[in-house]
């Protein structure tokens, strides 16, 4: 029972967290907000550390991979993910997202040196596929004046930093590094280097005070960025990485639920067939990995 309540957690919130991510669009500069989400997330994380007397010192080398970690995870995959947010609904960003399972295996064989199966090059193929029906226009036209084959690219270039951040958390795992207080650390220096692109790039640090605004904020740094990594590597515990992963078979269609609902986002064939394709794909990956 305890298993379907951390799965049912986990993929809820990250189901909903892209729909959220549209309430802090507007006023203040997405790069910004990922900066106060994340800064946020560290602040309390490194409270909860303090308060349940974790170990807090680590070596230079050590805060160096974190930081690589934060960065990747919980800095410029979710500036591409704000941005790209911009132009298409929260439901397809989430969609293109999954493919993330595809990529955790091509750079697991890069940088870890794990074997690649060919059921998974079909079933790649299949979800490659899916990809194109769904964006076959962007692609086959693509051009940077066009502002929503940009934001399929930003979503694409999100999913490849986020995985090679999960590849050097799982790095730092095998250096016997403690997931939370990686996090806390990791986000840190996430929002730190948000801070400091903005600067460079002269963003304006605003905040609007609006209940969607100030609520989506709390909602992804509370619920986003610590429930429900604590329980999905609670659940990691417990069942293991592979059946975990089963996850990224779900938010998808729990973000595209509440896009239609919140968004009015309009179904076509071609995204039905789509996005059916890419389910069946990443299924495929994550049975045949296993």
């Amino acid at each position: 029972m305890l298993n379907f309540v951390l799965y049912a957690i986990t993929a809820f919130i990250w189901g909903s967290t892209w729909l959220a991510i549209k309430y802090q669009l507007g006023v203040v500069d997405p790069l910004v907000s990922v900066a106060y989400r994340f800064l946020l997330s560290a602040v309390l994380l490194l409270i909860y550390c303090r308060i349940a007397r974790l170990n807090l010192r680590y070596t230079l080398r050590d805060h160096a991979h974190i930081a690589l970690q934060g960065f990747l995870l919980f800095g410029v995959n979710y500036w591409f993910v704000y941005t790209a947010e911009m132009e298409l609904p929260s439901g397809l960003t989430a969609v293109i997202f999954s493919m993330i399972v595809l990529l955790n295996i091509i750079n697991s064989a890069i940088f870890l040196k794990t074997r690649i199966h060919a059921n998974v090059i079909v079933a790649a193929l299949i979800g490659l596929a899916g990809i194109f029906i769904i964006f076959k226009d962007e692609i086959l036209q693509f051009d940077l004046q066009n502002q929503t084959a940009v934001a399929f690219l930003l979503c694409l270039l999100s999913a490849v930093s986020a995985s090679l951040g999960n590849i050097t958390s799982a790095y730092n795992q095998k250096k016997h590094l403690p997931v939370i207080q990686t996090n806390a650390f990791g986000m840190l220096y996430g929002a730190l280097v948000m801070i400091l692109i903005s600067l460079v790039l002269g963003k304006p640090f605003e905040i609007e005070f609006s209940v969607g605004y100030m609520g989506s904020l709390f909602y992804l740094s509370v619920f986003g960025s610590i429930i429900a990594f604590t329980a999905y590597l609670t659940l990691i515990g417990r069942i293991g990485a592979d059946r975990a992963g089963y996850i990224a078979l779900i938010f998808p269609v729990i973000a595209l639920a509440l896009s239609t609902i919140f968004e009015n986002y309009i179904w076509t064939w071609p995204a039905v067939i789509g996005m059916l394709l890419i389910l069946l794909g990443n299924y495929l990956i994550i049975r045949k990995s296993h």
